[in-house]
């Protein structure tokens, strides 16, 4: 049997930016993530990590679609390109 795992960057090169960003959002959040080992956070705390993440990359390239100039906050050190 394969292992089919879709938790790989689709552009490896962008995983260091990434972590910084989850790090940066959790940060945001007040949800304790640590480098390393996180089985002592609840589904809720890294749901909502994600959750953010998501909605952050999501307005950033609406912005970029739309022409926007505007900065967004939590992304960065990531120039909105994600």
């Amino acid at each position: 049997m394969s292992k089919n795992s879709s938790n790989t960057a689709a552009v490896p090169e962008a995983k260091g930016a990434l972590d910084r960003f989850k790090f940066e959002v959790a940060n945001e959040l007040g949800v304790p993530l640590s480098d390393g080992y996180n089985g002592n956070l609840t589904s809720k705390q890294n749901g909502s990590v994600g959750g953010y993440m998501v909605k952050k990359m999501i307005e950033a390239q609406e912005r970029q679609m739309s022409g926007g100039q505007g900065t967004s906050s939590g992304m960065s050190g990531t120039s909105g390109q994600m």
